[in-house]
């Protein structure tokens, strides 16, 4: 079923790595129908040119604006007035604004831009249809009108305050790079104890792709991690160990929190 959102344009202001992934995966799951599309960037980038080929429409002139329903800003927090300013004048009274931005308050730009605002901190991992994203709006249309945008892509966390996004970000937008992290360390740990490197590189990513295809199901992460640990065996000995030292849960919270003061530092920026 095609989203409400594609009843006009959608404008995506942006095409870094994030707003990349997100033009990915609407054209992967038609959330978005590419000639529905139009993509405002500076430079030239892969997602967009490939949008192109499929009928968006890229740095069309400001009359094209208009109609648009939906606005999803993807700069870098410290451009936004920069990059939104000018458009203001050509959005109609109907477009409403998406903010994929950290650290940018929903309140500033619904300021500066005169209109309703919903946050969305998504995962890059909806250029697969296999992220998730958290969401918060003060304002019920747009929530939703954000929500067809992304659910198509990700799970959809709803959030009850918008002073949750930032902590929301810390745990899911940059926790993929946490896990990927301590997945490097493992395959290093299993090179060190004699294994080659493209072999503890190969058992270290088959273990994050055993390991996802486990939280697709219903099953409480205790419960998966149950299912393979054995009393008395190799998997049991391992949690165990990194439980009695307690230095996972003290890097996953420092992690945690470096992130979320990064986020909030940004908003003393911007």
């Amino acid at each position: 079923m095609r989203s409400s959102a594609s009843s006009g344009p959608v404008i995506l202001l942006g095409c870094g790595r994030l707003g990349s992934a997100i033009v990915e995966g609407w054209l992967k799951t038609d959330a978005v129908a590419s000639f529905d599309l139009i993509i405002l960037t500076p430079s030239e980038k892969a997602a967009a040119e490939a949008a192109r080929a499929a009928g968006a429409r890229i740095n069309p002139s400001s009359d094209q604006l208009k109609g648009a329903r939906v606005l999803v800003l993807a700069v870098k927090p410290a451009m936004w007035r920069e990059a939104l300013t000018p458009l203001t004048a050509h959005l109609g009274p109907q477009t409403r604004l998406v903010s994929v931005m950290a650290g940018v308050s929903a309140a500033d730009i619904s300021e500066a831009a005169a209109r309703p605002v919903a946050r969305v901190m998504p995962t890059t991992a909806v250029a697969q249809a296999r992220g998730v994203a958290a969401l918060w709006s003060s304002d019920p249309e747009t929530r939703e009108m954000a929500r067809a945008l992304f659910a198509p892509m990700a799970d959809i966390v709803d959030l009850d305050d918008e002073a949750q996004i930032d902590t929301a970000t810390a745990v899911a937008g940059s926790s993929p790079a946490f896990i990927y992290a301590f997945v490097q360390a493992l395959a290093a740990a299993g090179q060190a104890d004699g294994l080659s490197p493209e072999a503890a590189q190969r058992l270290a990513r088959g273990a994050l792709r055993s390991a996802g295809a486990g939280v697709e199901t219903d099953e409480t992460l205790a419960a998966l991690m149950a299912r393979i640990a054995s009393p008395g065996g190799t998997t049991r000995a391992g949690l165990d160990a990194m439980e009695q030292s307690g230095e996972l849960k003290r890097a996953a919270t420092a992690a945690v929190s470096a992130a979320l003061q990064q986020a909030r530092s940004l908003q003393r920026l911007v």
